[in-house]
């Protein structure tokens, strides 16, 4: 199991990103999934499943904007309330 954060542009999802990592959680930039993109033409960071707490504490604290997380797995994706 894992989580995408999306983000509105590949600049968000890059400060996102390098946030995550500089908090010590592992964030991975890719092209957000067709399923779930709203325009087709967004960005996501991928986050190991154990970690979603700590980055919800992470994105509030460095105020950094996202559209929407989800949870992946084997029956696709699900968006999540955080």
């Amino acid at each position: 199991m894992y989580y995408l954060i999306m983000c509105r542009s590949l600049t968000h999802a890059q400060r996102v990103a390098n946030g995550l990592e500089r908090a010590g959680i592992p964030a991975r930039i890719l092209r957000t999934p067709a399923a779930i993109a709203p325009s087709g033409c967004s960005h996501s960071v991928r986050i190991p499943g154990q970690s979603l707490s700590r980055t919800l504490t992470t994105l509030n604290r460095l105020r950094l904007p996202h559209l929407g997380i989800y949870v992946g797995g084997a029956e696709g994706y699900r968006e999540v309330e955080a």
